[in-house]
């Protein structure tokens, strides 16, 4: 009998959070956080650390200065990857664009959990970073054949800080926010690159 109640019981407390992850968001028009993203795969890890800044529509960029130096950008039809070290830039459009980066350009505005992640559940294998976060997981409907599941941990403000994403080949991509700054005027400067004099353009895959 207590297994019948609780069962209905955790489905509708993830429905409300994610309701309440939905209305946080579709209200926001611009973000502002510093992030860390780490890779593991291959007995291999790689951690870079930077700065996000995320406006309607579709509008991001990823400023990285740790361990080195490069540009994601997307004015939300064009996106720009560069690294300044190799002085080399790559380029190709939002339809076209095939990244980890990108879902996230879609959280403002057009967030709704429950159609995004299949079979949304509460995470009860593992542990969020802080203890009055929630964790959840489900099966990414826009990313099939590129990630086979998605986790994010919510705080109690209904505020994303951290997303996992486990990859078709194995790897795993984690995303760590922090000092997220909402509501933000942002110019739409800050989503536009204009190639630096010599840099050839190379249109085509972006990729880290």
């Amino acid at each position: 009998m207590l297994v019948a109640i609780a069962i209905p019981a955790q489905a509708e407390d993830i429905h409300q959070l994610a309701r309440a992850v939905d209305d946080h968001y579709n209200h926001l028009h611009s973000l502002q956080a510093d992030f860390t993203e780490i890779y593991r795969g291959e007995g291999a890890e790689r951690v870079e650390s930077g700065t996000l800044w995320l406006k309607k529509p579709r509008k991001m960029r990823w400023e990285y200065r740790s361990p080195r130096e490069k540009l994601f950008i997307s004015d939300g039809q064009a996106v720009w990857f560069y690294l300044p070290a190799e002085r080399q830039l790559r380029k190709t459009t939002v339809k076209k664009l095939d990244d980890l980066r990108s879902p996230l350009a879609f959280l403002l505005g057009k967030t709704k959990l429950e159609s995004e992640l299949r079979g949304l559940s509460k995470v009860v294998d593992q542990s969020p970073l802080s203890p009055e976060n929630t964790l959840l997981r489900g099966v990414p409907q826009a990313m099939a054949g590129q990630a086979n599941e998605v986790q994010l941990e919510i705080a109690p403000t209904a505020q994303i800080v951290r997303i996992v994403l486990l990859e078709a080949d194995g790897s795993t991509t984690e995303f760590r926010f922090a000092g997220w700054k909402e509501n933000l005027e942002l110019s739409d400067s800050r989503f536009q690159f204009t190639p630096p004099p010599g840099v050839e353009t190379v249109e085509g895959e972006l990729g880290p």
